[in-house]
């Protein structure tokens, strides 16, 4: 069974190597692409400022931040969550970088980068040229991202688990007619395909030759009035419609 974390972080800047820290994580598990319902989320102290930059991106205040735990309170548990699963992240680079940083803090070992399923690789793969931020993944692929007014980990991983089930082609891996998840609840079939069908198949146009028929309805005569071949050409004998 395939196991997989659907995960996004908060920080306080933009680069680990410079001292910033994760404040935010949030976590999703997927078994075999489905939302299981389990999920992970936590609010840390980073012990430093978050920068006026990253303030408008996510509205996590120092003010807010300051009773919350450190990351070492709450590193086992994370660990625990993600072991043994594949992670999916979006832009991955990102976010391994700030939790390779942290895990180097606290003794844990770092996850290796080739380990991890980065969404913003795959969806630049699938449609080179266009915009593949998360907000215009939830556009093209019709998922309601309304309540993003900021960025949240909890809520961006689960945004990013519908996501990367489109990217990877919905609920049938590889089918155009795919299940549309719902969070929590299991996959709803969709009823619409990328190739629209007629409802009733088109009626194949008979190849018999006048001769041919006449020859059939002889043999049919031959057999009696009852005789289930006398409709097997769509047409009664001569004895039959007399």
């Amino acid at each position: 069974m395939l196991r997989e974390i659907v995960l996004d972080t908060e920080t306080t800047g933009t680069d680990h190597a410079k001292g910033d820290r994760i404040i935010e994580i949030g976590c999703v598990e997927l078994l075999n692409h489905i939302p299981t319902g389990k999920s992970y989320h936590v609010y840390i102290n980073p012990e430093r400022p978050v920068s006026a930059g990253a303030l408008a991106v996510h509205g996590l205040s120092d003010e807010f931040l300051a009773d919350k735990p450190v990351f070492a309170a709450v590193v086992d548990e994370f660990h625990e969550f993600i072991r043994d699963a594949r992670l999916v992240i979006h832009n991955a680079a990102f976010d391994i970088g700030f939790i390779n940083a942290e895990f180097a803090r606290t003794g844990h070992p770092a996850i290796n980068l080739s380990d991890v399923v980065d969404t913003l690789i795959m969806a630049r793969r699938k449609h080179p040229g266009a915009a593949n931020n998360l907000d215009a993944l939830c556009s093209r692929y019709g998922i309601d991202n309304s309540k993003r007014t900021k960025h949240g980990a909890l809520l961006d991983a689960e945004i990013l688990a519908e996501v990367y089930i489109e990217l990877i082609g919905g609920r049938q891996v590889g089918f155009d007619l795919s299940a549309k998840p719902v969070k929590g609840n299991g996959p709803v079939l969709r009823t619409d395909s990328a190739t629209p069908r007629e409802a009733k198949p088109r009626p194949m146009i008979s190849r018999l030759t006048d001769a041919e028929r006449a020859a059939h309805a002889a043999f049919v005569d031959q057999l009696g009035p009852n005789s289930l071949w006398r409709g097997y050409i769509g047409e009664a004998s001569p004895e039959a419609s007399s």
